[in-house]
Protein backbone atom coordinates (compact mmCIF):
# COMPACT_ATOMS: atom_id res chain seq x y z
CA UNK A 1 0.00 0.00 0.00
CA UNK A 2 1.81 3.04 -1.00
CA UNK A 3 0.47 6.98 -1.16
CA UNK A 4 -0.45 6.94 2.51
CA UNK A 5 2.13 9.65 2.99
CA UNK A 6 4.38 10.30 6.02
CA UNK A 7 2.14 11.66 8.16
CA UNK A 8 -0.67 8.69 8.00
CA UNK A 9 -1.02 5.28 9.15
CA UNK A 10 0.42 3.98 6.29
CA UNK A 11 3.47 6.20 6.08
CA UNK A 12 4.20 5.63 9.06
CA UNK A 13 4.35 1.79 8.44
CA UNK A 14 6.34 2.25 5.54
CA UNK A 15 8.73 4.09 7.54
CA UNK A 16 9.14 1.12 10.07
CA UNK A 17 9.38 -1.23 7.26
CA UNK A 18 12.31 0.56 5.77
CA UNK A 19 14.25 0.88 9.06
CA UNK A 20 13.93 -2.78 9.87
CA UNK A 21 15.14 -3.81 6.68
CA UNK A 22 18.21 -1.53 7.27
CA UNK A 23 18.62 -2.81 10.81
CA UNK A 24 18.09 -6.28 9.57
CA UNK A 25 20.87 -5.77 6.88
CA UNK A 26 23.07 -3.96 9.04
CA UNK A 27 26.07 -4.67 11.45
CA UNK A 28 23.64 -4.26 14.65
CA UNK A 29 21.34 -7.32 13.01
CA UNK A 30 17.79 -8.44 14.63
CA UNK A 31 18.43 -7.64 18.03
CA UNK A 32 19.15 -4.65 17.75
CA UNK A 33 16.06 -3.94 15.37
CA UNK A 34 13.83 -4.83 17.85
CA UNK A 35 15.37 -3.30 21.21
CA UNK A 36 15.15 -0.02 18.68
CA UNK A 37 11.91 -0.45 17.69
CA UNK A 38 10.44 -1.58 21.26
CA UNK A 39 8.48 1.32 21.99
CA UNK A 40 7.34 1.94 18.81
CA UNK A 41 5.34 -0.74 17.54
CA UNK A 42 2.54 -0.25 20.04
CA UNK A 43 1.99 3.39 18.90
CA UNK A 44 2.38 1.99 15.39
CA UNK A 45 -0.41 -0.40 16.02
CA UNK A 46 -2.77 2.13 17.56
CA UNK A 47 -2.24 4.24 14.41
CA UNK A 48 -3.48 1.10 12.07
CA UNK A 49 -6.63 0.60 14.13
CA UNK A 50 -7.51 4.03 14.03
CA UNK A 51 -6.69 4.13 10.47
CA UNK A 52 -8.65 0.83 10.34
CA UNK A 53 -11.67 1.95 12.16
CA UNK A 54 -12.01 5.28 10.36
CA UNK A 55 -12.30 3.33 6.98
CA UNK A 56 -14.48 1.13 8.06
CA UNK A 57 -16.62 3.78 9.51
CA UNK A 58 -16.47 5.84 6.06
CA UNK A 59 -17.99 3.19 4.28
CA UNK A 60 -20.49 2.30 6.37
CA UNK A 61 -21.75 5.70 5.72
CA UNK A 62 -21.38 6.33 2.45
CA UNK A 63 -22.25 2.58 1.08
CA UNK A 64 -25.81 1.62 -0.64
CA UNK A 65 -27.27 -1.55 -0.54
CA UNK A 66 -29.32 -0.96 -3.14
CA UNK A 67 -32.02 -3.83 -4.47
CA UNK A 68 -30.82 -6.71 -3.26
CA UNK A 69 -32.81 -10.01 -5.01
CA UNK A 70 -30.10 -12.97 -3.65
CA UNK A 71 -28.39 -13.46 -0.38
CA UNK A 72 -26.56 -16.56 1.41
CA UNK A 73 -26.12 -16.87 5.59
CA UNK A 74 -23.47 -19.10 6.93
CA UNK A 75 -21.46 -19.22 10.11
CA UNK A 76 -17.96 -19.53 10.80
CA UNK A 77 -16.33 -21.01 14.15
CA UNK A 78 -13.71 -19.01 15.67
CA UNK A 79 -11.16 -19.32 18.37
CA UNK A 80 -11.62 -22.26 21.06
CA UNK A 81 -15.07 -23.85 21.69
CA UNK A 82 -18.04 -23.17 20.05
CA UNK A 83 -17.81 -19.70 19.00
CA UNK A 84 -19.25 -18.34 15.68
CA UNK A 85 -20.17 -15.66 13.46
CA UNK A 86 -23.29 -15.13 11.57
CA UNK A 87 -22.15 -13.95 7.65
CA UNK A 88 -24.66 -12.75 5.14
CA UNK A 89 -23.99 -12.44 1.77
CA UNK A 90 -25.22 -10.70 -1.16
CA UNK A 91 -24.72 -13.43 -4.30
CA UNK A 92 -26.82 -11.51 -7.20
CA UNK A 93 -25.49 -12.37 -10.48
CA UNK A 94 -22.70 -9.66 -10.89
CA UNK A 95 -22.74 -8.51 -7.57
CA UNK A 96 -21.20 -10.29 -4.84
CA UNK A 97 -20.01 -9.34 -1.51
CA UNK A 98 -20.17 -9.48 2.69
CA UNK A 99 -23.13 -7.75 3.77
CA UNK A 100 -22.99 -8.51 7.39
CA UNK A 101 -21.37 -10.45 10.61
CA UNK A 102 -22.89 -10.79 13.29
CA UNK A 103 -21.43 -12.48 16.79
CA UNK A 104 -22.75 -16.32 17.58
CA UNK A 105 -25.38 -17.90 15.77
CA UNK A 106 -28.76 -17.10 17.11
CA UNK A 107 -32.12 -16.29 15.97
CA UNK A 108 -31.65 -12.64 17.69
CA UNK A 109 -28.32 -12.33 15.72
CA UNK A 110 -29.93 -12.70 12.11
CA UNK A 111 -32.99 -10.77 12.79
CA UNK A 112 -29.81 -7.95 13.62
CA UNK A 113 -29.22 -8.21 9.87
CA UNK A 114 -32.92 -7.35 9.06
CA UNK A 115 -33.13 -4.59 11.46
CA UNK A 116 -30.00 -3.48 9.61
CA UNK A 117 -31.41 -3.63 5.98
CA UNK A 118 -35.06 -2.39 6.79
CA UNK A 119 -38.15 -4.07 5.52
CA UNK A 120 -37.92 -2.50 2.58
CA UNK A 121 -34.83 -3.99 1.22
CA UNK A 122 -35.66 -7.69 2.94
CA UNK A 123 -39.06 -7.25 0.84
CA UNK A 124 -37.48 -7.42 -2.12
CA UNK A 125 -35.37 -10.14 -1.72
CA UNK A 126 -36.34 -13.18 -3.98
CA UNK A 127 -33.41 -16.08 -2.85
CA UNK A 128 -32.12 -16.85 0.28
CA UNK A 129 -29.42 -20.08 0.29
CA UNK A 130 -28.78 -21.38 3.85
CA UNK A 131 -28.36 -24.86 5.31
CA UNK A 132 -31.04 -26.28 8.00
CA UNK A 133 -29.85 -24.44 11.33
CA UNK A 134 -33.43 -24.14 12.39
CA UNK A 135 -32.64 -20.58 14.18
CA UNK A 136 -31.88 -19.33 10.38
CA UNK A 137 -34.92 -21.37 8.87
CA UNK A 138 -37.26 -19.72 11.13
CA UNK A 139 -35.91 -16.10 10.67
CA UNK A 140 -36.09 -16.22 7.13
CA UNK A 141 -39.65 -17.75 7.33
CA UNK A 142 -40.32 -14.60 9.31
CA UNK A 143 -39.03 -11.77 7.74
CA UNK A 144 -38.23 -12.86 4.27
CA UNK A 145 -41.65 -15.08 3.58
CA UNK A 146 -41.46 -13.73 -0.10
CA UNK A 147 -38.64 -15.58 -0.92
CA UNK A 148 -37.30 -18.83 -2.13
CA UNK A 149 -34.84 -20.70 0.54
CA UNK A 150 -32.64 -22.93 -1.39
CA UNK A 151 -31.08 -25.20 1.35
CA UNK A 152 -27.40 -26.49 0.95
CA UNK A 153 -26.83 -29.25 -0.89
CA UNK A 154 -23.88 -30.72 1.33
CA UNK A 155 -26.52 -30.72 4.18
CA UNK A 156 -29.18 -32.10 2.67
CA UNK A 157 -26.51 -35.25 1.30
CA UNK A 158 -25.26 -35.69 4.54
CA UNK A 159 -29.07 -36.09 6.29
CA UNK A 160 -29.82 -38.34 3.32
CA UNK A 161 -26.39 -40.66 4.01
CA UNK A 162 -27.48 -40.34 7.64
CA UNK A 163 -31.12 -41.86 6.75
CA UNK A 164 -29.56 -44.47 4.83
CA UNK A 165 -27.00 -45.48 7.06
CA UNK A 166 -29.66 -45.36 9.96
CA UNK A 167 -31.64 -47.66 7.64
CA UNK A 168 -29.20 -50.25 7.00
CA UNK A 169 -27.79 -50.63 10.59
CA UNK A 170 -31.09 -51.62 11.67
CA UNK A 171 -32.03 -53.64 8.71
CA UNK A 172 -28.51 -55.92 9.57
CA UNK A 173 -29.25 -55.93 13.36
CA UNK A 174 -32.82 -57.68 12.05
CA UNK A 175 -31.12 -60.46 9.34
CA UNK A 176 -28.47 -60.79 12.61
CA UNK A 177 -31.77 -61.61 15.01
CA UNK A 178 -33.30 -63.55 12.41
CA UNK A 179 -30.71 -65.81 11.46
CA UNK A 180 -29.66 -64.63 8.56
CA UNK A 181 -26.00 -63.16 7.33
CA UNK A 182 -26.09 -59.76 8.17
CA UNK A 183 -24.78 -58.98 4.53
CA UNK A 184 -25.31 -54.82 5.27
CA UNK A 185 -23.07 -54.92 8.40
CA UNK A 186 -20.10 -53.45 6.11
CA UNK A 187 -21.82 -52.15 3.24
CA UNK A 188 -22.01 -48.30 4.38
CA UNK A 189 -20.27 -47.32 0.99
CA UNK A 190 -22.71 -49.14 -1.63
CA UNK A 191 -25.14 -46.61 -0.55
CA UNK A 192 -22.81 -43.82 -0.85
CA UNK A 193 -24.35 -40.82 -2.84
CA UNK A 194 -20.84 -39.60 -4.50
CA UNK A 195 -20.35 -40.64 -7.98
CA UNK A 196 -19.31 -43.88 -8.90
CA UNK A 197 -15.70 -44.29 -10.80
CA UNK A 198 -16.91 -47.12 -13.16
CA UNK A 199 -20.15 -48.12 -14.13
CA UNK A 200 -21.74 -50.96 -12.72
CA UNK A 201 -21.29 -54.37 -14.39
CA UNK A 202 -24.75 -55.75 -15.10
CA UNK A 203 -25.13 -59.23 -16.08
Amino acid sequence: MRGGGRGSAVGHGETHLDQGSHAFSGTLGAQTFLEGHRRRVPHFLDKVRDAVAYLVAWGLEHRVLGPIRAIGVDEIQYGKGHKYLTLVYQIDLGCTRLLWIGKERTVKTFREFFAMIGPEVSAKIEFVCSDMWKPYLGVIRDKCSQALNILDRFHIVAKVNKALDDIRAGEARRMKRDGYEPVLTKSAGAFSSGPRTSPPTRK
